[in-house]
């Protein structure tokens, strides 16, 4: 457990130093952002996260580790999977990424229609 513990918080700060350089790099962009395209970018950036939440441990660090820049290599000997389960794992965690986020988005848009 402190493995994966570990593993998790090397992809999360990975992650966010990725997120960090796409930020540097569309910074000039930004000046022309409206607020409702701030807002909107706000509101996918929580949805994502609450998406994230949905997948099992186990998909979730496969995908976060991929994300940060990952061979399959790396991530089946961070995670303990066999090397050749990497890619249905990463997979399914996508399919169910996709499926927890388009759910709250749907849930979203109903709860603010009201």
């Amino acid at each position: 457990m402190v493995a994966a513990n570990m593993a998790s918080d090397e992809a999360r700060r990975a992650a966010r130093e990725k997120r960090h350089l796409t930020l540097l790099r569309s910074e000039p962009d930004a000046v022309h952002t409206s607020p409702e395209e701030e807002i909107d970018a706000a509101t996918d950036a929580v949805r994502v996260r609450a998406a994230l939440e949905q997948l099992t441990p186990r998909d979730r660090e496969a995908l976060l580790l991929w994300d940060a820049g990952m061979s399959y290599d790396q991530i089946a000997a961070q995670t303990g999977l066999a090397r050749g389960a990497i890619g249905t794992t990463l997979a399914r965690a996508r399919r169910r990424l996709v499926e927890a986020y388009d759910a709250g988005r749907e849930g979203g848009e109903h709860v603010a229609r009201g």
